[in-house]
């Protein structure tokens, strides 16, 4: 990029940033500080604008820059990213949303504590949802490091330290001041903004082979080097046993993960009725659905048009290659056409990452406040100090992003978010569906559920090549790698379900039907419903 195509997409990063402290300041001025307000915006938001929301929190970096790489990188084995990640969305649609939405109020433990002893499940829902969070925003760090890395031409660290430490500031900002209210907006606006990007550049691509898709994909893999392998499943996760096993962990954790993301689950809380929060899903499926298939034209068309070799060249993990398509689809990247295509598609890319962060941040402080701090006390907070609490959480929580973030740049954004998934699926998605659908189920059993997929999720990602014994990861100069895996999920997830199993049926505790009865029927029907 020259010094005038820098300063053209600066200058879009900008605009960008203006316009969402621009909402942020207008949301910030007509709050009433409650706790309903900072956490669910009021719960005054409509159906198709809670969907193009939810699309806006989901399509994060992972999916714009994340896995079109993989795919230019792996062909048919990174489809597997785009494929699980829309899969998710029917495990939501038909056992989460609705019952998600009368049961609760503001997180997910509000959903479980409503027939448990409160404080334990509290606690234990409450640390599970601040891991991954802060999983899922080092991905969304690590993106926008890769992202201005590759503006300023990968030579500078220390800019990238300083974009990631801009970004986590940023997102600090949106959820002090803004709160759901403003959070909510800058999705939609991102949204919108991706999804023209992404329909743009998929036009691009497709009239460059005439709309033969088969065209594409055979040009991808005779560009790729790996001729026809490249178009069937292996070439990623395809060697050895432990490359299979990984395969299978990973689709696990992307197909169940999503009904136990904090920053999903908040979101069923900003619509009146559970009825909208179906409808939502609805939108979001669509928007999703459209995108990701989108993603496969993307990456298959960075593989044919500029080669994996370039894509791995400019970033090892294969982040910058929608950026790098844009660029070469407008004329070059030394052509006007060719950086302004550039400059739209990162300035897209960035607001993505300030979106997504934005909502992760939102509900991990409200985990720590509403779940942790009013647990802690001895007397339930009151709602302002409780917001108070948010706002000074929502700094930790920024602070340990940008210091995780910093260490994990050269890893790849979709296979960061795969560990937040896995983690999300191991620790809350069993306790979720106990607490909804299991008569029996005490609170041991939830408090191990968590625990249970908690605790060996983290570990083995601790001791599993993610971490050391490889070049490629956190810590190659040492070697504690003792789990073969990349991803836990095959592992963690079961030993989640068979701790909730294991907690229930050993305790002295007596399930307390009549408070299951009251559940299931606020979850169906919406009775009490908040």
């Amino acid at each position: 990029m020259t010094t005038e195509h820098q300063t053209l997409a600066l200058i879009l990063f900008s605009v960008f940033i203006a316009v969402t402290l621009g909402i942020t300041t207008w949301v910030s001025r007509n709050r009433h500080g409650s706790a309903e307000e900072f956490y669910a915006g009021g719960r005054l938001f409509s159906p198709m604008e809670n969907g193009f929301a939810i699309a806006g929190d989901y399509m994060s970096a992972a999916s714009f820059l994340g896995i079109s790489g993989l795919i230019a990188l792996f062909g048919y084995d990174g489809l597997l990213y785009s494929v699980g990640f829309l899969v998710a969305w029917l495990v939501v649609l038909f056992l989460v949303a609705e019952l998600v939405r009368n049961c609760g109020r503001f997180t997910l433990a509000d959903v479980v504590a409503a027939r448990m002893s409160e404080r334990p499940v509290r606690i234990a829902a409450g640390a599970s949802s601040v891991v991954v969070s802060v999983l899922y925003l080092v991905a969304q760090m690590v993106g926008a490091g890769s992202l201005v890395g590759l503006l300023l031409g990968n030579s500078s660290a220390g800019a990238r330290t300083l974009t990631v430490v801009g970004v986590g500031a940023l997102m600090v900002v949106y959820v002090s001041f803004g709160g759901m209210r403003a959070t909510t907006w800058i999705q939609i606006v991102k949204a919108v903004l991706l999804m023209g990007g992404a329909v743009t550049l998929t036009v691009l691509v497709l009239l460059r082979f005439h709309g033969n898709f088969d065209q594409l994909l055979s040009t991808a893999a005779e560009r790729s080097g790996h001729g026809a392998k490249f178009l069937n499943p292996g070439l990623k996760y395809g060697g050895d046993w432990t490359a299979r096993f990984d395969f299978m962990s990973l689709g696990l954790a992307l197909v169940l993960g999503t009904a136990g993301l904090p920053h999903i689950l908040s979101r069923f809380y900003t619509v009146p009725t559970a009825r909208a929060a179906r409808r939502s899903v609805v939108w979001a499926i669509g928007l999703i659905g459209g995108f990701y298939l989108m993603t496969i034209v993307l990456g298959f068309g960075a593989a044919a048009l500029l080669g994996p070799e370039q894509v791995r060249a400019s970033n090892a993990s294969g982040n910058t290659a929608v950026p790098l398509l844009a660029a070469f689809l407008g004329g070059g990247a030394e052509s006007t056409g060719g950086a302004v295509l550039f400059a739209f598609v990162a300035a897209i890319a960035f607001a993505t990452i300030l979106a997504v962060v934005a909502g992760i941040t939102l509900a991990s402080s409200a985990s720590v406040a509403h779940d942790l701090y009013a647990s802690l006390k001895r007397r339930h907070a009151k709602q302002r100090s409780e917001v108070a609490v948010a706002r000074v959480a929502a700094v930790g929580i920024g602070a340990a992003a940008i210091g995780l973030g910093l260490v994990a740049q050269n890893l790849n954004v979709a296979f960061l978010v795969g560990l937040a998934f896995a983690v999300a699926a191991s620790a809350n998605l069993p306790v979720l569906l106990y607490s909804l659908f299991w008569r029996e189920f005490t609170t041991r059993g939830a408090v191990w559920s968590v625990y249970g997929g908690l605790v060996p999720a983290v570990l083995l990602v601790v001791l599993s090549p993610v971490v050391s014994g490889s070049p490629e990861s956190l810590f190659p100069g040492v070697d504690f790698q003792y789990f073969p895996l990349q991803n836990p999920g095959i592992i963690s997830i079961p030993l989640g379900f068979l701790a909730g199993w294991l907690g229930t049926v050993t305790s002295t505790e007596e399930p307390d039907v009549r408070k299951h009865a009251e559940t299931e029927v606020r979850s169906l029907t919406g009775a009490g419903a908040v």
